[in-house]
């Protein structure tokens, strides 16, 4: 899924501009340089999140209990720090690797024929266990090095730079890209009127 899914509040819209499951996990915390934004604010919202990430049946809301969102926050936390980490290079945090490598090894979605949709016995913990799997492969594969975090300042959204050149310095330009741009502008435009 790509783009930015629709909320009522659009601050609290989910970033689907990751170009990994993980990363995509990841951005349901935002601003995390500044006041952190916490786009999964209960569990009817990390429901929401399965079925817009189609890790969901589209006829079938996912159940979430207070108990899975509440493992889900500190999951996506480890997740993130593993990823961090990775991309610079140092060590992980065996606490982190551990709840990681658990969240893997469980029972993830599996995908049934005709109509397609996902099954699993616990399907909050299952779409989690996939999440995991998928920043296992990306940490330990070969697209680690393709992974930036945007360059805006109030912005931490990673992101697969899956640009030719590989030289993407936003998480997408209609986001903080033109915010970028439009600034730019601005303060050559100011510069160049105080001269």
């Amino acid at each position: 899924m790509t783009g930015i899914s629709a909320s009522a509040d659009p601050a609290l819209a989910f970033p689907f501009i990751g170009g990994r499951p993980c990363l995509n996990f990841v951005a349901t915390l935002g601003r995390r340089h500044g006041t952190p934004l916490e786009r999964l604010p209960d569990p009817a919202t990390l429901a929401r999140w399965f079925a817009e990430a189609e890790l969901a049946a589209d006829d079938e809301p996912v159940p979430v209990t207070a108990r899975d969102l509440a493992y889900a926050r500190v999951l996506r936390e480890a997740l993130y720090r593993v990823v961090r980490t990775s991309m610079a290079g140092q060590e992980q945090d065996p606490a982190d690797v551990r709840l990681v490598n658990e969240a893997a090894a469980r029972p993830d979605l599996a995908p049934q024929l005709g109509p397609v949709r996902w099954t699993a016995h616990r399907p909050a913990r299952a779409a989690l266990a996939t999440v995991a799997r998928d920043t296992v492969l990306l940490v330990s594969g070969p697209q680690l090095d393709r992974v930036k975090e945007c360059e805006s300042p109030p912005c931490s959204l990673l992101f697969l730079d899956d640009s030719q050149a590989r030289r993407r310095r936003w998480c997408s330009m209609d986001r903080c890209g033109n915010l970028a741009k439009v600034s730019g502008y601005r303060s050559r435009s100011r510069a160049a009127t105080t001269r």
